[in-house]
């Protein structure tokens, strides 16, 4: 069974920088689309940003110029770099890694997940 371990959360005050990583137990990243999702208490979870399968990348208006995604086929890994953070970033952030053939991550749940990592910003 795959897995994907997020890591890298954290307390962080605002304006400072985390950097989320997600890590596959197994071979699954190249030619895979995959992305970032976030879930704020009370709230719908949210793409925040993915590469598709032929890795060009997309932002939420609100991560871009602050977040980074990238990935390492090789390594099976993916980073987010989040930098100049509010208090609104805080949520619970979720790697999502779609299935073959999947050109875009929608979410679904057949798709391999993280366990969610929490980051929390403070004002």
């Amino acid at each position: 069974q795959v897995r994907l371990v997020e890591s890298g959360g954290g307390l962080v005050q605002a304006g400072g920088s985390l950097r989320l990583s997600c890590a596959a137990s197994a071979d699954i990243f190249r030619g895979s689309a995959m992305g970032w999702y976030r879930q704020a208490p009370g709230k719908l979870s949210e793409l925040v940003a993915d590469s598709s399968s032929d890795e060009i990348t997309w932002y939420a208006d609100f991560a871009k110029g602050r977040f980074t995604l990238s990935r390492n086929n090789n390594e099976n890994t993916m980073l987010l770099q989040m930098n100049r953070l509010t208090p609104e970033d805080t949520a619970v952030y979720s790697c999502n890694v779609a299935k073959p053939g999947r050109i875009v991550v929608a979410g679904r749940r057949d798709d391999y997940w993280g366990q969610g990592i929490q980051v929390t910003v403070s004002s």
